[in-house]
């Protein structure tokens, strides 16, 4: 038996390695196909475009966009699943309280500009600075949280549930594509520009690399977050592996392209990054809400997405309130403006008392959620 699990744990540690490794190289490269500056890959960004694509807020075209990534991540990652028959319709455990911190979750990653999987790619683009100050404020979200898990937090026993359940996400990912076949190929002409590429690389490529990567990271359960659990909890170094190769390759990555690939822009630039902000306390905080809310739904923005596509309810969950919380953001200006032309930028009042409250919710639900079964 002990032979076996230890087997099963180093095929699980090579596929934690190679998800990272698959994860830095995509995003590099869909840097150079033309995604957004440091937004190679950013599932909280993605959510939000994907948002705002669907017109649940109205914003400056940027940000309205189907990207093509979030059905290619559930896709990949419901296609692994079932093939590897582990595709399970699961969940129910709090679906409020998952709706809830899900919407706190893209609230915290807005007011920083971005996902753990955004923060990276800061920081192997040059950006150490406002890089840096989240990256210590979602470690110590994740210390938080971890400490309330020591003391007993939980949704409750994960328990199976009807196998329609499991297929939401799948059919949310499948409608996308449908919805985004009809605007390119209708009569409507696109009138609103939700498909303009030059928002994004080319969207047959960015679905492919997408929906490689979630399969792969259904395999590896590949959380940003939860290595700094893990670690916090002394339950090993896997996932935090996976983040580090992660890290390695991109910054890699990067230098070689602007060596033998060079773009218009640079991937590689010491200094702030585009879409950034430098009012770093809500840099630190920001992604501290998002370390902190994560860790208590179990896994990241990516994360959630990959668990909705393998039959996750609660992860679907997650991922409906991230795309209300996206909505609410840009509704009413929490959302943090990015550096300009010698302006800080930072989020607005609005924006800074949405993440204290965050934080609030957090903590009050992070100490007071326990349960035997």
């Amino acid at each position: 038996m002990n032979k076996s699990i230890d087997q099963n744990q180093k095929i699980l540690n090579r596929w934690t390695l190679m998800t990272g490794l698959l994860l830095g190289a995509a995003a590099v490269l869909l840097l150079r196909l033309g995604n957004p500056p440091n937004m190679g890959i950013c599932a909280a960004c993605f959510i939000r475009d994907a948002s705002g694509g669907l017109c649940l807020f109205s914003s400056p075209g940027a940000l309205q966009y189907l990207r093509p990534e979030v059905p290619g991540f559930l896709l990949g990652s419901f296609v692994a699943a079932f093939a590897f028959r582990e595709f399970k319709a699961r969940g129910g455990t709090s679906p409020a309280l998952r709706f809830i911190l899900g919407a706190f979750v893209m609230i915290g990653a807005l007011v920083f500009l971005g996902c753990p999987i955004r923060l990276i790619e800061r920081l192997s683009g040059g950006d150490y600075v406002s890089g840096l100050a989240g990256l210590g404020g979602m470690v110590c979200g994740a210390g938080g949280a971890s400490l309330m898990l020591r003391r007993g937090f939980s949704f409750g026993a994960v328990r199976n549930q009807s196998r329609l359940a499991g297929f939401v996400a799948p059919a949310l990912g499948l409608g996308l594509v449908a919805f985004t076949l009809y605007l390119a190929l209708g009569n409507t002409g696109d009138p609103n520009g939700l498909l303009e590429t030059k928002r994004g690389a080319p969207m047959l490529a960015a679905f492919g690399i997408a929906f490689v990567v979630g399969a792969f990271a259904q395999r590896s359960r590949f959380c940003t977050v939860g290595g700094f659990r893990d670690a916090f909890l002394g339950s090993g170094f896997r996932l935090l592996s996976g983040y580090v190769v992660f890290f390695s390759v991109m910054i890699t990555g990067n230098l070689l392209v602007d060596l033998l690939w060079p773009g218009a822009v640079r991937q590689f630039e010491m200094g702030a990054s585009p879409a950034a902000h430098s009012v770093h306390l809500w840099n630190f905080l920001g992604m501290f809400l998002v370390g902190l809310a994560s860790i208590l739904l179990g896994g990241c923005p990516f994360r959630q997405l990959v668990a909705a596509g393998q039959g996750s309810s609660d992860g679907t969950m997650a991922v409906l309130g991230m795309m209300f919380g996206a909505a609410f953001c840009h509704n009413f200006g929490l959302a943090a403006a990015p550096a300009a032309e010698g302006l800080a930028g930072g989020p607005a009042a609005a924006g800074m008392a949405a993440v204290v409250l965050g934080i609030v919710v957090c903590v009050i639900t992070g100490f007071s959620s326990r349960s035997n079964g």
